[in-house]
């Protein structure tokens, strides 16, 4: 299951995944997610926070998963891995060079700070 709660103020989303991830995991998170981006055009940001990756509960998911960034990533201008997990580093180098959005990794605890990144570079684009 991917808990998702948005912050509609700083158009930001946070993605908590609570076990391996599923194919509908990602329908549902878009059904959430794209009528902030309907009303604003952009989501400020997305958080991704877990303890540890939990993985995919079939290649399906995995699929979606893909295709679900494949059709957001344009429309999110930074994403905040939060995790202590050591595929971060990886993950982080290989999206890079697929994704538009700015993408950083913070340590499982300090959500703070990487909701405290994304506001500000919301902030940055309004001054």
């Amino acid at each position: 299951m991917l808990r998702v709660e948005i912050d509609r103020p700083n158009r930001l989303a946070v993605l908590t995944p609570e076990g391996p991830l599923q194919e509908s995991d990602f329908v549902a998170a878009a059904a959430q997610i794209d009528p902030v981006i309907a009303e604003s055009g952009k989501l400020n940001g997305l958080i991704i926070h877990a303890l540890n990756f939990p993985g995919w509960d079939s290649f399906g998911a995995m699929v979606n998963h893909l295709c679900f960034v494949k059709d957001h990533h344009q429309q999110v201008k930074r994403i905040a891995l939060v995790t202590d997990s050591k595929l971060a580093d990886f993950a982080e180098t290989v999206a890079s060079h697929f994704v538009a959005a700015q993408i950083r990794n913070f340590d499982y605890a300090a959500f703070d700070d990487a909701k405290r990144w994304i506001i500000a570079g919301s902030d940055a684009e309004a001054s």
